[in-house]
């Protein structure tokens, strides 16, 4: 009996030790660790809207623990992007593309210091709009919240763009349609 016990106690702890090497980040993205495997629910405020959005994401390890990706929908799918996260040596910053259903795509570069993420990006193919960069922040509350305010270079001029309040919400789907 003993035997058996010893047995199942070290299968236990040789899966578990699978999944969590299987959870993990590259040592450059460990800062990103806490939203790996979450799902996170937000109300946009945005003062050009009458009605409010709500914003799902969803962030998970990619490529071998050196990417994170993150894929978010906008009210069902009206709206959604993909983005990639990885470490640029050259840069020795984080760097992500994110890419619309909208058409459009953004680049920029990231960093993480105090549970509080700052990004700048630059603005590709967004037609009709005069919006060329964004940039804001994502901070991590002691809470559980992550509270993300951005702004945007429109016609030359930084304006507010949306800011939310995201909770984790294991319920949440992220919609294509």
């Amino acid at each position: 009996m003993l035997k058996k016990f010893v047995l199942v106690a070290i299968l236990m702890k040789a899966f578990t030790g699978v999944a969590i090497a299987q959870n993990e980040l590259s040592e450059r993205l460990k800062v990103l660790q806490p939203f790996i495997g979450k799902t996170w629910k937000g109300e946009l405020k945005n003062a050009d809207q009458e009605k409010p959005s709500y914003d799902v994401s969803r962030w998970e390890r990619a490529l071998n623990g050196q990417a994170v990706r993150i894929l978010h929908s906008v009210n069902n799918g009206e709206y959604g992007g993909e983005s990639i996260i990885v470490w640029d040596s050259q840069k020795k910053s984080l760097v992500y593309y994110y890419f619309t259903t909208a058409g459009f795509y953004t680049h920029g570069t990231m960093t993480m210091e105090n549970n509080k993420l700052t990004f700048h990006e630059y603005v590709t193919g967004y037609e009709g709009a005069s919006i060329t960069e964004a940039k804001g922040t994502g901070e991590f509350t002691a809470d559980g919240k992550l509270i993300n305010k951005s702004q945007y270079l429109k016609d030359g001029k930084w304006v507010d763009g949306h800011a939310a309040v995201y909770v984790e919400d294991p319920t949440a789907q992220v919609i294509f349609k």
